[in-house]
């Protein structure tokens, strides 16, 4: 009989551990509460947004992360793709722009200087000068 007590004291005393276990996690005891992240104590605690914002924002923060974990040599790829376009993108304008000039200058002496036995070559070579600040279209009025 004493054992059946015993053994039934055992049990009761395994259950009532199990029970405490589940309503009190030993590692919640030892574990300490984070402080919130600036950007939460600023809008959310102090400034009052609502907490849907709060919620979206992390979701998204979840997302990018796994984004990141998943696709990250897509990612460097992509990003040293548009690195070079922005790093060649300012030669490419100024090349578009010079071309530009050099057809307008082309036009322009053309139409008013009345040239008409100079060649392509001389044509280019004065276009070009002048759309560098060159002053050599304006003296050749004086040559004819």
């Amino acid at each position: 009989m004493e054992k059946k007590r015993s053994l039934n004291e055992k049990n009761m005393k395994n259950q009532n551990d199990k029970e405490q276990k589940f309503k009190y996690p030993s590692n919640a005891k030892g574990k300490k509460d984070k402080p919130l992240p600036w950007w939460v104590e600023l809008l959310f605690v102090q400034i009052g947004l609502p907490d849907k914002f709060l919620l979206r924002i992390l979701k998204t923060n979840k997302y990018i992360k796994e984004l990141i974990k998943n696709d990250k040599n897509f990612i460097f790829s992509f990003l040293f793709v548009l690195t070079l376009f922005g790093y060649f993108y300012p030669v490419v304008k100024e090349a578009k722009n010079k071309l530009g000039c050099v057809a307008t200058a082309k036009e322009y002496i053309v139409k008013n200087k009345n040239i008409i036995n100079i060649n392509s070559k001389q044509l280019k070579m004065l276009s070009t000068n002048f759309c560098n600040g060159g002053e050599e279209i304006y003296e050749i009025e004086n040559i004819n």
